[in-house]
Parts: C-alpha cells; sequence; structure tokens
C-alpha cells in the first residue's frame, strides 16, 4: 500500500484548525481589568525574560526592581532585542507574536510598538487574540489568598463564559501554619493543630470558594521533596480534606510537581528553580485513592518517563503539559513523542501557562507545529504498517488532544 506523501500538510492544517482548550493559565477573564496582562511591556517583564536578561545586563537588582514597568521593559528590550540575538524560546515568543500582528520588531523601535499597542481597544484586542490564537476556552488560576484577585470574586463580577476558573490552594498546604490566622479571620474555625475539625471546617472553606467561583479543578505547586504518605502538614491536609472535597464535588485535584522557590530570592517571581520529584508520592496517592481524578506535570525532565509509566497504571492520572523549563521545543517534542508511543491519545499535550494575553499567539502556535510533526511521524509509522491514516482519523485525535481527553477525564 502507498504511503500518503501530503500526510504532514494535512497534519498541520487539521491540527492548526482544531480549536484549543487552554486547561492551565495564568490569565484572568477580562471583567478583572488591570489583573489582565498583555501588550508590549508586559510581554518584555515576563519572568522567562527577566531572569534571562540578567546574564546579559549589568543592572543591579534593586536597581531594576525599583525602575517603573516602562523602564524594567526598557533594560529587557536593549539587553535581549537590540545588543544580542533574540535567540531564546522566550525571546522568539515575543518575535513570532509581533510577525503575527504585522509588526516589525527588527526595526528595534520599541517606542513605536508602544504606540501601536496603546491605540488597541482592549475588549476587541482579547477577541482578536483568541481568535488568531483558536483558542476556545482558558483555564485560569484563582486563589483566594490573592489580596488583588479576591475583592472580584467576592462582588460576584460578571464573567466571561471562555474564562473557567481553577481553585489555587498553595498557601493552605505549603504555609499552613501562616494560613491559619488567615482562614480563622474568614470565619473558619481552623487552628495549627491537625484535628477533624480542622479537617471539617478547611473542606467548608474550600467548598464555599469552588462554588463561588464555578471552580473546574483544585491545583497546587508542590516542591521535589513532598512526600506522601508523610508525617507532615501538606500530606494531613491532602488526605483528609482535599481528596474528600474533590470526591465531593468531582473534581480533579492538578499537582504541579518539581518547583524549588526562591532559588535566587533577588529574581523574584523569576527567581525560582526546578527539582526532581519523587514520584513514589504520586504512586501512593493514586493507589490510595482511586475514587480521586489527578492532573499532573512535572517541571523536571528527569520525572518524565516515570510520570508516563505511572499514566499507564493508573486511569486516574491524567498527565497534562510541557511548562516552564520544559516548554522548549527540543523537550516538548521529546515529552510528546514518549506519550504517544505510551498513551495514544490519552493524556494533554499541552497548557499555555500564559501570563500575558498575547502569549496565547506564540504558545499555541509553537505548541501546534511540534504536535502535528509528533504526530505526522506516528502516523507514517503506522501506514507504514498498513493502517491508512483519513482526515477524520486525525480530526478525531486532534480534538482528543486538544480538548477531548481532558475534558473527559475532569467530567469522570
Amino acid at each position: 500500500m502507498p504511503l500518503t506523501t501530503d500526510l504532514p500538510q494535512r497534519v498541520s492544517r487539521i491540527v492548526g484548525a482544531t480549536p484549543v482548550l487552554d486547561i492551565h493559565t495564568h490569565l484572568y477573564d477580562p471583567a478583572f481589568g488591570s489583573l489582565l496582562l498583555w501588550g508590549i511591556d508586559d510581554l518584555l517583564v515576563y519572568h522567562y525574560l527577566v531572569s534571562e536578561s540578567f546574564r546579559q545586563m549589568d543592572v543591579p537588582y534593586d536597581r531594576f526592581w525599583a525602575a517603573s514597568k516602562t523602564e524594567q521593559a526598557d533594560f529587557v528590550w536593549d539587553a535581549l532585542f537590540v545588543r544580542h540575538s533574540p535567540v531564546s524560546e522566550a525571546c522568539r515568543g515575543v518575535l513570532t507574536i509581533l510577525h503575527s500582528l504585522g509588526l516589525s520588531p527588527r526595526q528595534k523601535d520599541l517606542k513605536a510598538l508602544r504606540k501601536w499597542f496603546g491605540e488597541q481597544r482592549p475588549a476587541d484586542y482579547v477577541e482578536r487574540v483568541l481568535s488568531a490564537a483558536n483558542v476556545s476556552g482558558i483555564g485560569m488560576t484563582n486563589s483566594p489568598f490573592d489580596d488583588e484577585e479576591r475583592p472580584f470574586w467576592e462582588r460576584n463580577t460578571p464573567r466571561d463564559p471562555r474564562f473557567f476558573a481553577a481553585l489555587r490552594i498553595d498557601p493552605l498546604l505549603v504555609a499552613w501554619k501562616q494560613t491559619v490566622p488567615q482562614l480563622r479571620g474568614w470565619g473558619y474555625d481552623v487552628t495549627a493543630e491537625l484535628t477533624q475539625r480542622t479537617a471539617d471546617e478547611v473542606r467548608r472553606f474550600l467548598s464555599d470558594w469552588t462554588r463561588r467561583i464555578g471552580a473546574r479543578y483544585c491545583m497546587v505547586s508542590l516542591p521535589p521533596h513532598f512526600a506522601y504518605p508523610a508525617d507532615t502538614e501538606t500530606a494531613w491536609l491532602i488526605e483528609h480534606a482535599v481528596l474528600p472535597h474533590c470526591r465531593d464535588h468531582g473534581q480533579p485535584f492538578a499537582l504541579m510537581m518539581g518547583v524549588k522557590r526562591a532559588v535566587n530570592p533577588a529574581l523574584r517571581m523569576a527567581g525560582d528553580g526546578v527539582g526532581r520529584s519523587d514520584l513514589t508520592a504520586l504512586q501512593s496517592l493514586c493507589a490510595a485513592h482511586p475514587q480521586n481524578r489527578f492532573l499532573v506535570t512535572c517541571l523536571a525532565r528527569e520525572n518524565q518517563h516515570e510520570l508516563v509509566v505511572l499514566a499507564r497504571k493508573f486511569r486516574n492520572l491524567h498527565p497534562f503539559g510541557c511548562w516552564w523549563f520544559t516548554n522548549t521545543p527540543q523537550l516538548v517534542a521529546e515529552i510528546t513523542t514518549m506519550r504517544l508511543e505510551l498513551l495514544g491519545t490519552s493524556f494533554t499535550p499541552q497548557h499555555s501557562d500564559a501570563r500575558v494575553l498575547d502569549q496565547l499567539g506564540y504558545k499555541w502556535s509553537h505548541s501546534r507545529t511540534i504536535l502535528a510533526n509528533c504526530l505526522a511521524e506516528k502516523y507514517a509509522a503506522i501506514e507504514a504498517a498498513g493502517w491508512p491514516i483519513t482526515d477524520a482519523d486525525i480530526q478525531h485525535d486532534a480534538t482528543e488532544l486538544l480538548s477531548g481527553a481532558f475534558t473527559r477525564f475532569c467530567n469522570g
């Protein structure tokens, strides 16, 4: 049987035309006003670029952080786009965005770029970006502990249905003793001592906020040393409060594993690092709680193979995304190929992790290209084994990978 010669083109076309459900971002519903970041200055002061720029400039940390956003963007622009070639993935992302908007960064005219963005109407620009990126839904990251965000939920701000909530609970799980006074101030009868009463009140807190924001899942970012089972506050709260809450509300529990906080505190948000997680904790969670569903992504490359093998053993585990330090083309291709070879299409290959609206354009453009290349390679292999690939096959798989597998997993 002759092989399909136009297979890569067909796959690229169909993957590009398939809407994506971006399951995890740091974007906000446009009704949240200034919390939704967009435009050239926000793109340039993105923490990926900030940490990179400090390798190329002699500006003291204190001087940089004391500067205005515009001045910080000037520093980054000069260091990464004027004095050096923008070859990193984060820099290429800025170029991809500007090019897609018909703007020329090669002229190195930051004032002209600011002028163009300043002329855009925010509501129209949101529509333009979502349409161009072909994004049908955006998963937010929503923390009741964020003093800037919480008031928008407390006054029932009208919602854009394309932006869905995810309940982020890091302070609850990784800084319990510091969080107790805050919960008590909100009327929850908790104590630093871990008791059944405290577990019940934490569940009430989680339930209240799940209903308030309409959270689709509950999530936490965990350090490499997270262990389960373990005699720790984190493990106890997960077992006695978070997992029962998730079962009650039909929510998956999302674990983002492997972050080392403040490796270099002088870099602020850009100063976090990566560590290899002990995935026996994840194995124990999946085995001990088969009625719970776990959405999981790991930050360290060294964890990716073990994560996929665990997903073959536990159907209540759904790997997703290549984030932060693994969101480079080489690693995304490697990880996506491995997942396809071991899991078929029963995973979510990517989420944008975008903090700036404009980033949806480059993160999904780059990710779709890699996904299409990975699929085309696998399709060519099975065609050689006598299984011709139709456009309907490609469409089915693209839908699964870009939205369907996640939606079905969340729905149980």
